[in-house]
């Protein structure tokens, strides 16, 4: 039986409709490429990144500085073949990280299929749970996927919903699906939320800093996704990564009042520093 996890959030976070979804997504990314920060004429030299981490808010707030970061993936459409999706619960505790039991998500634009072989690989791992509810209703996973769907060709999916774990957990299972370039992490993480525009801004830019100099014990007052970003950042840091500011904002900048944002910050890990300008 193939059993599937329906779309949640169409219609309040991203469009429901087929053709405005995808309209949606190809000119946000075409406004992010004007602005990529990609060196031109090197990627027949140079890797993907590594990992990327993107917000997740409705497309109106974070849809712009997720498409940044995705615009980055696009030259290398053909080469990626997997997602290691990671994002925090909002709905439902888990303790863990926790897998869906389905064989596939969809979005308006179509399936993603999950990779079952990579998931068989970390199904022992004791902080790994099994927890569709966890699952049914969370958007930090679900919205990133109408942009994988847009820029990559052909990629199977691990998503993982990530609720208590330590940094050291969640590197654990970075480790075992780490792979080599058809492999990319996606972190989904919003920054601060609900504070004035002016102390946002500075709380954030703290937060950015701390990225850049891959320090982690990020909490969730200062990122949603702290848990999965604090697990990147240990993974990012073995590897010897390298972290890229792509774009940061909040939605006082983009859909909302200033009096109460919500933070939203990409970034780009790579292992080749070379691919960026």
């Amino acid at each position: 039986m193939h059993t599937i996890r329906p779309a949640a959030v169409a219609g309040s976070f991203y469009p429901a409709d087929r053709q405005m979804l995808a309209d949606n997504v190809n000119e946000l990314l075409k406004q992010a490429a004007v602005g990529t920060r990609l060196a031109s004429g090197q990627d027949t030299d140079t890797l993907p990144p590594k990992a990327i981490v993107v917000p997740h808010a409705g497309y109106i707030y974070s849809g712009q500085t997720a498409a940044i970061a995705y615009s980055h993936l696009s030259k290398w459409r053909a080469a990626i073949k997997r997602v290691i999706l990671l994002g925090p619960v909002h709905r439902v505790p888990v303790r863990g990280l926790a897998l869906p039991d389905v064989d596939a998500f969809t979005t308006p634009l179509g399936e993603v299929r999950l990779d079952q072989a990579a998931i068989a690989s970390i199904a022992h791992m004791p902080q790994v749970v099994h927890s569709y509810p966890a699952h049914a209703q969370e958007h930090a996973l679900e919205v990133q996927l109408p942009f994988l769907q847009s820029v990559l060709d052909n990629f199977s999916l691990v998503p993982l919903a990530v609720g208590d774990a330590t940094p050291q957990e969640v590197a654990e299972v970075m480790e075992i699906l780490w792979g080599g370039s058809e492999t990319i992490i996606v972190v989904s993480s919003d920054l601060s939320h609900f504070l004035p525009y002016a102390v946002a801004s500075e709380v954030d830019k703290s937060t950015v800093r701390n990225i850049l100099d891959m320090q982690g014990g990020l909490t969730h007052h200062q990122a949603c996704g702290g848990t999965p970003l604090n697990g990147l950042l240990l993974a990012a840091k073995k590897h010897g990564l390298q972290p890229m500011l792509l774009d940061l904002c909040n939605s006082g900048d983009t859909a909302g009042d200033k009096d109460r944002v919500v933070g939203y910050a990409a970034f780009a890990f790579t292992e080749d520093s070379a691919a960026y300008a």
